[in-house]
């Protein structure tokens, strides 16, 4: 799978981006996904045009629908916020901006976690993914 990333701040990525490859690598998918990264500012607008939430939010995933394309989707991630649930949470940034992209990469394949026992198959499918990337929780 081939991951496009996308900077659309003014933070340096390079570990970020080696980070995503060392998680994705592993990963046996067809096809390719884009993460953008943005600030508090873009990510809060597209949470309220696209949810109607008037706050900023740490994730947004976006399914591509077309069939034919060879891109699953779209994930925007806010670094800065990022950055303060890695603080609120105890962990470190890079287990949260991998949390972050594991989570998007699961939406874009139709997981959810509306139920609880979506959600149960949804974090033990995420937790694997992060602990064979070292990105264990605390």
């Amino acid at each position: 799978m081939k991951i496009q990333l996308h900077n659309q701040t003014k933070e340096d990525i390079k570990e970020i981006k080696d980070m995503l490859q060392r998680i994705f690598k592993p990963i046996k998918q067809e096809k390719n996904m884009q993460i953008i990264f943005l600030n508090q500012e873009a990510i809060h607008k597209m949470n309220m045009t696209y949810r109607k939430i008037d706050r900023p939010t740490d994730v947004l995933s976006f399914i591509n629908d077309d069939l034919e394309d060879d891109s699953l989707g779209d994930i925007f991630i806010s670094i800065e916020q990022a950055r303060l649930q890695a603080s609120d949470y105890g962990h470190s940034f890079e287990r949260e901006i991998g949390f972050l992209a594991v989570h998007g990469y699961l939406h874009l394949l139709g997981y959810d976690h509306h139920t609880d026992e979506e959600e149960k198959l949804m974090i033990k499918e995420q937790e694997h993914i992060l602990k064979n990337a070292n990105l264990e929780r605390n």
